[in-house]
């Protein structure tokens, strides 16, 4: 019970100290006049994306790479099929208001790319280069596009866009931004450190594998603020933000967690992951075509069966 209690503690501390970092640099990068737009297409990206980063450092550091690669590849599948599953199953989602199929191709992209990586044995530190190359270039695009979109829309002050960006606070003061910087630089290699020593625990205690742990039980708790996020955005009605939620942080996943991983260690791929977690990842971002290429809304039924097939993988793994 005690090693259980201790990974949940890890969790829970991974999980404030990311929302602690992002809060801290974005205010810290607002107050030093980096404009709002830069902000969001950086600092926020990669401080949310902080916990699942320093879960798989930790995991490579610590010798159990299978955890690293499982968290990334159990978060994008639990995504796709839980994280827009629940919402849909809650409120149905309108997904057929959204445009998000310039950023969904992106998504697929990547995930070819990381499958084909994957199948030269392990992530060394050249593969890691080509993905964080990938990512270079899609940030740059972005970056220039969303450039191009605030000259159009010159009427849009600054205020107004830093008030969109998450955790911004114009009158915080400089102590709280230091504070928060603090706590979590602190936490977050804390929270990763006690997760990864009794999640390995926990694989030994119940004689699964690392791997399954990483693209379970870890793969859920690092889902767990995309799931917030997308619940609440389908009862707002902000399809388009659950859709672009999931999409991001997928894109995120795969090119900078296993990218800057591999530059600290070498990951290696086991024969479970080329034989059917590659291959339950691309099948369900592919099973979002229907609902990003041809514009149909994802309903309640959909989103069950969504939610049942994770399930069913989930089930699969542990048996």
């Amino acid at each position: 019970m005690t090693v259980w209690l201790l990974t949940g503690l890890g969790l829970v501390i991974l999980l404030l100290a990311g929302d602690a970092l992002v809060k801290g640099a974005v205010n810290l990068a607002l107050r030093l006049g980096v404009p709002a737009l830069i902000v969001g297409l950086t600092i926020v990206a990669f401080g949310t994306s902080a916990p699942e980063l320093l879960i798989s450092v930790q995991a490579v550091l610590a010798d159990a790479p299978g955890i690293a690669l499982g968290n990334v590849v159990g978060s994008n599948t639990a995504n796709i099929l839980l994280v827009l599953g629940v919402p849909a199953v809650l409120t149905g989602l309108a997904t057929s208001e959204c445009d998000t199929r310039k950023s969904y191709v992106v998504m697929l992209a990547a995930s070819v790319l990381f499958i084909a990586l994957a199948f030269t044995g392990s992530f060394a530190w050249w593969s890691g280069l080509i993905l964080l190359a990938a990512l270079a270039l899609v940030l740059g695009e972005n970056f220039l596009e969303a450039r191009a979109h605030h000259a159009d829309h010159a009427e849009t002050t600054e205020p107004e866009a830093t008030a969109d960006l998450e955790g911004a606070d114009p009158e915080m003061p400089w102590w709280k931004i230091w504070g928060f910087l603090i706590l979590g630089l602190v936490g977050l290699p804390l929270g990763a450190n006690i997760l990864i020593e009794n999640a390995s625990e926990i694989a030994r205690m119940y004689g699964v594998s690392e791997t399954v742990i990483g693209l379970t039980l870890i793969a859920l708790g690092t889902s767990l603020p995309e799931l917030a996020t997308t619940v609440m955005a389908g009862f707002r009605r902000q399809a388009d933000m659950a859709l672009g939620n999931v999409i991001g942080s997928n894109m995120f996943n795969l090119l900078a967690i296993i990218g800057v991983t591999s530059l600290i260690g070498e990951v290696p791929v086991t024969r479970e992951f080329l034989t059917l977690d590659l291959w339950v990842m691309l099948g369900a971002s592919l099973a979002l075509i229907p609902f990003v290429v041809f514009r149909r809304d994802l309903t309640r039924l959909w989103g069950v069966a969504l939610t049942a097939a994770y399930v069913v993988y989930v089930l699969a793994l542990l048996n």
